[in-house]
């Protein structure tokens, strides 16, 4: 709601109207008494220093010269509203209203007074009073509307505002929160498909009908209007988006790979629906391999998105499918631009154990010891690759300095035992074998309790 008006409208007399300007122009002060006169100027006085009181005062030996003057009352009730007393206030406006009924700034004070104190009922009275001397109120009858619940009023509003003065985030954040109750839907559907016909080139309304449409489960009417907007803006790159769906589901890959290149490469679309295409895609492409290439390329997209390291999720997914070619291709990809990332880092270890590449296992883990010395899972690799290569001297050494760091994981913990107990065993020391194998068992009982 705008407000700016209220502030400009406390500073002084700039916002009388003409038509009281005129009584207080010098030409015409002769017709005034000359008590009168030294009264109100006092008033005046006294309110650029913000001494209300004083002003009210002589405004008040104003009236009882002139007791019908407008421009004593639109005075009095611009003092009442800077020290808050807003009944006072609205009395002394309507008082205005009653004698001026086109004087616009006297509605505009009852207005300030009803939004000061939250009075939006009647305040949708005034400012409806308000549009018959400038349009522009209507956005402020739109705010009154969401405040008061009266959604369908507001909704009728917005979409009358939206045709005649063009959108604003302000309204469509308005008419997104109205149409989070589906009893609205219907109707806006029925709008934007009328929207769609007078205005065939006004790209956000297909976008708005395809989202809703896709939010209601009709993807089929979803895709009708994705073609619509195909058909008639050739260019756009939001009908894609439904293009690409519509190409997966039909199983017909190099279609969807073509929408899914223009939707990802656009800047158009957030980020987010890039995110859920990607994620339909990568689905596709565990049936359908072929395609792993366009998945390669799809992810090139996504290479400075600091929010999601989308081939870091990408190779948890196939980490989580026990696909583990797959995921030590994402893994390496990912740790090429962001090798810090220790969780990333363990997996692929994994990974490339599952996959028995225990020489790159071993060189991995050692490299790693060496930038992070306190990070007890690299020594735990390095141990289970040396006791698979085998080099047992050296499996034991690492295990040991790392378990040293282990700290309130005993999973982690047991892994060691259960390495160590190997590392002895190949080296011959029974007894430590036997120390170590027990302890793994004692902290397995323990979690089984």
């Amino acid at each position: 709601m705008k407000k700016s008006l209220f502030y400009s409208f406390l500073l002084g007399i700039i916002f009388i109207p003409n038509t009281l300007l005129a009584q207080t122009e010098p030409e015409d002060v002769a017709a005034v008494s000359s008590e009168f006169q030294d009264n109100y100027y006092e008033s005046l006085k006294q309110k650029g220093i913000e001494n209300y009181d004083k002003a009210i005062l002589s405004l008040e030996k104003c009236l009882t010269l002139e007791p019908n003057n407008p421009v004593v009352f639109f005075e009095l009730g611009k003092n009442y509203l800077a020290q808050r007393n807003y009944k006072q206030a609205y009395d002394n406006f309507e008082k205005v209203t009653k004698i001026e009924p086109q004087n616009r700034w006297a509605w505009v004070g009852m207005y300030d007074v009803c939004y000061e104190t939250k009075d939006y009922n009647q305040a949708i009275i005034i400012v409806e009073k308000l549009i018959e001397f400038k349009e522009d109120y209507k956005e402020d009858l739109v705010s009154l509307y969401m405040n008061t619940q009266q959604h369908d009023k507001a909704l009728e509003l917005i979409n009358e505002l939206n045709e005649k003065v063009g959108k604003s985030d302000k309204r469509d954040l308005y008419k997104a929160d109205i149409l989070k109750d589906a009893k609205y839907q219907s109707a806006e559907k029925n709008n934007l498909l009328d929207q769609i016909k007078k205005f065939p080139k006004e790209e956000s309304n297909y976008i708005e009908l395809i989202y809703m449409y896709s939010q209601s489960n009709q993807e089929e009417k979803a895709l009708e209007i994705a073609q619509k907007l195909e058909k008639e803006i050739p260019t756009s790159d939001w009908a894609q988006v439904s293009l690409f769906k519509f190409h997966l589901n039909n199983n017909e890959g190099e279609k969807a790979v073509k929408a899914m290149n223009i939707v990802l490469s656009s800047r158009k679309i957030d980020s987010r629906i890039k995110h859920r295409i990607l994620n339909e895609f990568l689905i596709f492409t565990k049936t359908n391999p072929q395609f792993e290439n366009d998945l390669d390329k799809a992810i090139s997209y996504f290479s400075d998105d600091k929010e999601v390291r989308v081939s870091k999720e990408i190779a948890k997914f196939y980490y989580s499918k026990k696909q583990w070619d797959k995921a030590q291709k994402y893994f390496e990809m990912h740790l090429k631009t962001t090798s810090e990332d220790i969780e990333s880092q363990v997996l692929l270890l994994q990974t490339n154990v599952e996959l028995s590449q225990f020489e790159n296992v071993a060189k991995r883990a050692e490299e790693l010891t060496q930038f992070y010395p306190t990070q007890p899972e690299f020594y735990y690799y390095l141990g289970l690759a040396n006791n698979q290569l085998p080099n047992y001297k050296k499996a034991k050494d690492a295990l040991e300095t790392g378990l040293d760091f282990v700290v309130n994981d005993e999973s982690l913990e047991i892994n060691f035992y259960v390495q160590l107990g190997e590392a002895f065993n190949r080296l011959g020391d029974m007894k430590k074998k036997e120390t170590y194998f027990s302890k793994a068992n004692d902290l397995i009982k323990k979690q089984k309790k």
